[in-house]
């Protein structure tokens, strides 16, 4: 039986990881390296980074603190932000990521994914995508709408249609944020997850909302998500993944022990 996968996420502003809520009133909450082996130690399945502001900013992503990390774990390791190059994603593999994670980037040069997957193969390639719910219309028939730069930029893309245009492409996994839930507690947005997941045969991991373990075990049970992004819950030390992981195994989820 396929194992259902909890990672950590560490977003990263200027060398520290930050969380906020809905992408707004980031407070900066540790080291990046640091929380890495934490988590490593702690049983998480594999881990993400994202460097947040990279992609607005308009420069490379942070490659000495990803080389730094990835010393640190050996778990797999996604990397994500300000990637707009075959260069850059080479680096970052080389840096010892396992997976880039693209997403502005993929937005303004859909090409790049497909030059990824033909380069690195589609499983190091994952289409990450920053979601919130609009008005459905004719250009957004789901009534979610890709975002790009950190949640500031809306694209005009509907986020079904961008995910299976994604994995035409060559995207290998998903994952999919929503930027109403992000950092709220209150738990992910089932109805998108679902909807991303019934729309494409590749993993598919939700993200955004989580607030306790029930969260985790509705995403994955009523959302069929493959994975789910933790970041809050266990950054405060509210749950640990073991915590979360012994909740799911109660409720029949198949998680890897770590105990």
């Amino acid at each position: 039986m396929i194992t259902k996968r909890i990672i950590p996420c560490l977003d990263v502003r200027a060398g520290k990881v930050t969380k906020g809520i809905a992408f707004r009133g980031n407070v900066d909450i540790g080291d990046p390296v640091e929380m890495a082996r934490f988590y490593y130690e702690c049983g998480a399945d594999e881990l993400v980074f994202y460097d947040i502001t990279a992609s607005n900013e308009r420069r490379d992503i942070m490659i000495d603190v990803v080389s730094a990390v990835a010393l640190e774990i050996f778990i797999p390791f996604s990397v994500g932000g300000g990637l707009r190059t075959l260069e850059d994603m080479r680096r970052v593999l080389l840096a010892g990521a396992e997976k880039v994670s693209i997403d502005s980037g993929a937005v303004r040069n859909p090409g790049l994914i497909a030059e990824g997957a033909k380069a690195f193969g589609s499983q190091c390639v994952v289409l990450s995508m920053q979601v919130k719910n609009v008005p459905k219309s004719h250009s957004i028939p789901s009534g979610y709408e890709v975002y790009i730069d950190g949640g500031r930029r809306a694209t005009g893309l509907d986020a079904r249609q961008w995910t299976q245009r994604g994995v035409e492409l060559g995207a290998g996994e998903v994952v999919v944020n929503s930027i109403d839930q992000d950092g709220t507690k209150a738990g992910y947005e089932l109805k998108l997850t679902q909807l991303i997941a019934d729309a494409v045969p590749v993993p598919v991991v939700a993200s955004g909302g989580a607030g306790n373990p029930g969260h985790l075990r509705d995403v994955f049970v009523e959302s069929r998500a493959d994975a789910a992004i933790v970041a809050s819950i266990t950054h405060y030390g509210e749950f640990s993944i073991e915590n979360i992981k012994r909740h799911l195994k109660a409720q029949h989820v198949p998680v890897r022990n770590t105990w």
